[in-house]
């Protein structure tokens, strides 16, 4: 696994209208394999104030086109993430960073059938997070951990143009892995729904 960085110039035009429209990235990152496509996930960071671009892949790709689209410079870091992986210890404590897609199944009776739903308030997207901690290897800290921001987007997809409404929330805090395969997993295959959109990257840090 490599983990891909890469630094956004938020006055540039394509920047600007990918920022508000993320199948553009999507898009544009999926272009980089012509063939035998692999599993990416990525998302939108803020760091010092300035926007990045955070990729995670299973093999290094070339993303010089993304960046030649999107970036104030064309510099692309990269670094395999497998030496974070195999440090990766039951019991160990990190610091992490999620942007995810919190949703429900909810029963209509007027459509019968179940219907997505966006899952609202802070109070209930930091419990959709806690119901699936346990599942996907980990435990949050609750003392550490919390809503860092949220954010709607509406675009259109596809030939058809069909609108796509999504809501995009920030989790981060502390977490102690308890089951080191399912938590590895959740790193490199994301959590939740619309990871083409830059939905689901769980990035660590280890706590020194």
């Amino acid at each position: 696994m490599y983990l891909s960085r890469m630094k956004l110039d938020p006055f540039n035009r394509q920047t600007m209208k990918a920022l508000s429209s993320p199948n553009l990235f999507h898009g544009a990152i999926e272009s980089c394999e012509t063939t035998d496509r692999t599993r990416k996930l990525w998302r939108i960071d803020q760091l010092g104030g300035a926007p990045y671009l955070l990729i995670m892949s299973e093999r290094q790709l070339d993303f010089s086109t993304v960046a030649n689209q999107f970036c104030e410079e064309t510099v692309v870091e990269s670094k395999c993430y497998d030496p974070l992986l195999e440090r990766i210890t039951a019991g160990s404590r990190w610091r992490f960073r999620l942007c995810a897609n919190p949703t429900i199944d909810k029963f209509s009776e007027n459509a019968k059938r179940k219907m997505v739903m966006a899952v609202i308030g802070t109070r209930y997207q930091e419990e959709w997070l806690k119901n699936r901690a346990a599942k996907h290897g980990f435990e949050l800290d609750e003392q550490n951990f919390l809503v860092t921001g949220s954010k709607w987007y509406r675009f259109r997809k596809g030939a058809a143009r069909n609108y796509i409404q999504m809501l995009a929330v920030t989790y981060e805090g502390i977490l102690t892995v308890t089951d080191v395969e399912a938590f590895r997993k959740i790193l490199t295959q994301g959590i939740g729904r619309e990871k083409a959109y830059g939905m689901g990257l769980l990035t660590i840090a280890r706590i020194r």
